[in-house]
């Protein structure tokens, strides 16, 4: 028995290490792929978005209309919230820029004066971060904005191709059987759809509300271009977790520079945390109840997780990838533990 047992332990021992060796070899064989991964996985999403609108359209007129429909709207979409988001940071970037001399000049005063109350690490913090180094800072991730271009083309090619195809491929999976380990191919794709399809309903919902509020609280408290703000707050909340921390951020440092007043700063910092925790707390969980349920420590190790491997484009899709992992492990009764874990016993 005991040597039966230690066998078994063995064997788990060994199932385990190559279940952790495989993940970490997908992982940098994801890494590695980048220029083509990311763009195919991005290009999936936005199909199984859309898909539903186009199979609403095709009983309703030609095949090819309908496709030709849901791609202009699709690509119009995206083109907005890109054009929105740069035309954001290029206003805040020219007033910094614009700004750049009396800033400089408030960072080495405050430098200055935290060297005379012992804060040794001023200087060296002066000499690194300082404002030209913010100036370039936001021009770079203005001038990245560029680099999203072929990166749109390649999902646009992408998409186009799979929505000429997700028709005939959900044929091909049923006449070959449509499961694959236990789980119904067809019925799990359409069922990721849908709650991609609700993901991003109640994500367009709360940044619309966020680039709303945050529009307030900049214009109640003076900040200038507060619609500049918004745009960036908006599209940045498409970002689970790390978004809405960057929109919270930003207004509250350039608050700092622009008054020159902790005060205001506080201020702006407490109202747009505020803005973040209603929304994400209790605005979000009543649209998308408990088939989207997912723990905020899941979310934010997905976040980190691909945003390490695929940058911006990861921190987005991060979330929607455990979302259909979670639908296909909602047929496998064997992984039901991993749904409880991961929805807090709501799966």
């Amino acid at each position: 028995m005991e040597a039966g047992g230690s066998g078994t332990a063995g064997r788990s021992a060994i199932g385990g290490m190559l279940f952790v060796c495989t993940v970490i070899i997908v992982l940098a064989a994801l890494s590695w792929g980048e220029m083509v991964f990311a763009p195919a996985a991005f290009a999936v999403f936005i199909v199984m978005v859309v898909w539903p609108v186009q199979a609403w359209l095709q009983r309703r007129m030609p095949r090819m209309l309908a496709m030709l429909i849901t791609t202009v709207a699709t690509l119009v979409c995206i083109a907005f919230l890109l054009l929105l988001f740069a035309w954001g940071i290029g206003v805040i970037g020219q007033w910094l820029v614009g700004n750049a001399a009396r800033f400089q000049a408030i960072y080495q005063a405050a430098a200055v004066w935290l060297e005379g109350h012992g804060v040794l690490l001023a200087g060296a913090l002066s000499d690194t971060f300082n404002m030209g180094w913010v100036v370039r800072f936001v021009q770079s991730l203005a001038a990245r904005l560029n680099g999203l271009a072929g990166f749109a083309t390649l999902v646009f090619a992408f998409a186009v191709l799979g929505l000429l195809e997700a028709e005939d491929l959900a044929s091909r999976l049923t006449r070959a059987g449509g499961r694959f380990g236990g789980v119904d191919m067809v019925a799990a794709g359409r069922e990721t759809a849908g709650h991609f399809g609700k993901y991003m309903l109640v994500r367009s919902i709360a940044s619309v509300t966020t680039g709303a509020a945050v529009w307030l609280v900049a214009w109640g408290v003076g900040l200038e271009h507060p619609a500049a703000w918004a745009a960036i707050a908006f599209t940045l909340n498409y970002i689970p977790f790390l978004g809405p921390l960057v929109a919270t951020i930003l207004p509250t440092v350039f608050a700092l520079l622009q008054f020159e007043s902790l005060q205001v700063a506080a201020l702006v910092l407490v109202s747009l945390t505020a803005v973040q925790f209603v929304i994400g707390s209790y605005l979000e969980p009543v649209f998308t109840g408990s088939t989207l349920s997912i723990s905020p420590f899941a979310v934010m190790f997905v976040v980190f997780l691909w945003s390490m491997l695929w940058g911006l484009t990861g921190a987005f899709i991060g979330v929607p990838v455990l979302v259909a992992a979670m639908t296909v492990c909602r047929q496998i009764p064997a992984m039901r533990w991993f749904i409880v874990m991961l929805s807090g016993g709501k799966g």
